[in-house]
């Protein structure tokens, strides 16, 4: 035991005590009727055990420095939905407009939840399962629920990361191989590639070369060998991350969470003195106000927001159970949240300086191509060179003088002008095409990269900066699967964490099939979303409705030594339960508005093309849906009506069959005194210092509280050690 520690302390008080029972119950953990002299159930107490579990906490991991801890949340909150999925979003839902409503967002919802999981964790030093056994048991299945959609998330990010750990071995030389069209001989001819010709050299290695893809979901086409290696080295990299916990995973996160910001600079730097990079910057920041008017907008900046930080998956909870009881949990919380934000902004400067650059690229193709069409209309007479502007050099076009031409062009062969075939070839419409996920990233992002001077390097630089964005989300997804498993079945770690790692990738193996593509999407779009939402509302709920704000507002300012801003209480209490409700209402809204499908690439069209999930798909996705969830419904069954134990050792559920019936909690201040102890409140001394307690919002900030040593009291029942001996 730390000789710092509350509880030594406490054995060293010599204060008179004259605090009620209820305060005393309610900042202590407990009771353990085992150990109790009112045990009525007959089993036994192995003293031996128990020491052995006190000194099993007492001998928990703990981060080697605050900055290791820092660099493991921002690793694990900073992923690829920052690089891919922000700024789509951005660009989709008014450029710098959208940045409002995610702002608003994030200190309303994000904010207090991320600060929530945090304090919950440092606490009570457990995992997400033992977290809420402790908070409310029969809400225990909340713990449960973050390992399973953790599973399922794990399984298919990993495959991102193998198809990134591809692409960063085939950025090793020059030219890159997806900046040209494959030649194939047709006898004695070589002609281009017919599927490469008709889409892109990007998109066709991303589809045939690295996915060698099928045309739907329901042709399998077997495993794809690349893909496979590829997936068993994502895995390896990540078991050999997790394999000694944080005391491995904490030494990785000094690069895999630093380097992202090193690549992202250095993009940024060269990425605005590309040509047309300003383009790009201002098509993305120019605000469209009217957007923000839009409940979709808001709708989808709150899943955003939810999912930018992880909450719900048990990560964060993990991560924070290694603290110390006194870290200042709030600090990190804001510092993590807007981190993150200012980290989803830098990497939506990098992605449209790119994408300008791109769109400029693309538009000076596409006004050559047509500018060689309306040559060749001319020298058959089909145009009159009358139509040309004098000024017009065919040698030295530029995009304002081929707009010129077009419009004039259309304006006189206005009935005939469609058989033409001219494109307007306008850098307003490249910029407006919306790119996200793996089509940004695998396809616009290589694609912009192969007019980069020495783009084998910057490809290199880019593929390695997604493997760290990946890997230091990995590890707290994986963490948020083994810190609760191994701290409540007390399984051996390092061997938990490999059996894990091989079961994932065995089971991951339908991700590389040449079908494995639509199962990514299928696990990324409903996997996670409704599941995690349900999670973070009763998380919510447990915290500030079950366990009550008022307490756990007490027991913050004990732990951190001040009391937290008055906003957190209304917001835990009121706003962010109504704003989670309305999102999961959205959410089941959009899910029956829109038929689930996915986009499968035709080999024959060289085309995209939306399908329907077949039947079976429909209950693969129906299954995971309901997997996922099964556990908190499940949980609260089996506590409820007493079908398995309730893992919290309560006084109510103990006792519930002798004297004891009425729940403590209940009791009024002077009653509870006389039910338990039997004697007026004047003439009985409490077993703890006198303190105010916590009155909510505008209440006085209690007295440090310290207590007498745990023990036999004069009720004659041991009261179980508080969070910080046990822990």
């Amino acid at each position: 035991m730390p000789k710092n520690s509350k509880v030594t302390q406490r054995e060293h008080s010599s204060e008179h005590v004259t605090e009620s029972v209820a305060d005393l119950l309610a900042h202590e953990e407990p009771v353990d009727y085992k150990r109790s002299v009112l045990n009525v159930t007959g089993e036994t107490w192995d003293k031996q055990k128990d020491g052995d579990e006190e000194l099993d906490a007492e001998n928990r991991p703990a981060w080697n420095s605050k900055l290791q801890y820092i660099l493991a949340q921002i690793g694990y909150s900073v992923g690829l939905g920052n690089v891919w999925r922000f700024p789509y979003l951005c660009q989709k839902n008014g450029g710098g407009a959208y940045l409002v409503p995610y702002l608003v967002l994030l200190i309303i919802i994000g904010l207090p939840l991320f600060f929530l999981e945090l304090a919950v964790g440092q606490r009570i030093r457990r995992g997400s399962i033992g977290v809420w056994n402790y908070i409310c048991p029969r809400l225990g299945g909340i713990g449960y629920a973050s390992c399973l959609v953790c599973f399922f998330v794990g399984l298919y990010y990993n495959v991102i990361i193998g198809w990134s750990i591809f692409y960063f071995f085939k950025s090793f030389q020059y030219p890159l191989p997806w900046s040209e069209c494959p030649i194939v001989k047709n006898g004695s001819v070589a002609v281009v590639e017919t599927e490469c010709e008709r889409s892109s050299a990007t998109t066709y290695f991303w589809y045939r070369e690295t996915l060698d893809i099928s045309n739907s979901i329901s042709e399998s086409g077997g495993l794809n060998w690349k893909m496979t290696l590829c997936l068993l080295v994502a895995w390896s990299l990540v078991g050999l991350a997790m394999i000694k916990g944080i005391q491995s995973s904490g030494k990785v996160m000094y690069f895999s969470s630093l380097f992202p910001y090193v690549v992202l600079v250095c993009f940024l730097v060269r990425g605005l003195l590309l040509r047309g990079a300003v383009d790009g910057i201002m098509h993305m920041f120019t605000p469209k106000l009217d957007k923000m008017l839009d409940p979709q907008v808001w709708r989808e900046a709150a899943t955003q927001v939810f999912f930018a930080l992880g909450l719900g998956f048990g990560g964060v909870i993990a991560f924070s159970s290694y603290n110390k009881q006194d870290n200042n949990c709030h600090f990190d919380a804001t510092l993590v949240s807007f981190i993150n934000f200012f980290t989803s902004v830098l990497a939506t400067l990098v992605v449209f300086a790119v994408l300008g650059f791109k769109a400029n690229i693309m538009n000076e193709k596409c006004v050559v191509e047509n500018a060689e069409k309306i040559l060749g209309y001319l020298n058959t007479n089909v145009l009159s060179h009358d139509l040309i502007p004098p000024h017009v050099n065919f040698s030295h076009l530029t995009a304002k003088d081929y707009n010129e031409m077009y419009r004039v062009i259309m304006t006189v062969k206005e009935g005939h002008f469609k058989e033409l075939g001219l494109d307007a070839c306008l850098l307003e419409d490249e910029l407006n095409k919306s790119v996200q996920g793996t089509g940004l990233a695998f396809i616009a992002f290589t694609e912009a990269m192969t007019h980069f001077p020495a783009s084998p390097f910057w490809s290199v630089m880019f593929f390695l900066m997604l493997i760290n964005l990946g890997l230091g989300s990995m590890i707290g997804t994986m963490s948020g699967i083994t810190t609760p498993i191994i701290d409540t079945f007390k399984v051996r770690k390092e061997v938990f964490t490999v059996g894990s790692c091989i079961f994932a990738f065995v089971v991951g193996l339908i991700f590389v099939q040449r079908s494995g593509n639509y199962f990514v999407t299928m696990f990324d779009d409903y996997s996670a979303t409704l599941p995690l939402t349900v999670v973070v509302i009763l998380e919510n709920i447990a915290v500030a409705w079950i366990y009550g704000t008022k307490k756990f507002m007490q027991e913050l300012t004990e732990m951190l030594g001040f009391r937290p801003y008055q906003f957190y209480y209304y917001t835990w209490k009121y706003v962010s339960p109504i704003c989670m409700a309305v999102l999961m209402t959205a959410s089941i809204i959009q899910l029956g508005v829109s038929p689930p499908g996915y986009s499968a690439w035709i080999k024959e069209e060289a085309a995209e093309k939306f399908l329907f999930y077949p039947t079976w798909a429909m209950a693969i996705l129906i299954s995971l849906i309901i997997l996922a969830s099964l556990p908190l419904p499940l949980v609260f069954i089996l506590r409820q009506f007493h079908l398995v134990s309730d893992g919290s050792n309560a006084l109510s559920v103990t006792y519930k069959k002798g004297r004891m019936m009425k729940d403590i909690s209940n009791l009024e201040d002077n009653d509870e005194t006389r039910f338990i102890l039997s004697k007026v409140p004047s003439e009985t001394p409490s077993p703890m210092p006198t303190h105010r307690s916590y009155l909510g919002p505008g209440g006085n900030s209690p007295m440090e509280m310290s207590s007498a040593p745990n023990g036999r009291y004069g009720s004659g029942y041991l009261l179980a050690s508080t969070p910080e001996s046990e822990l």
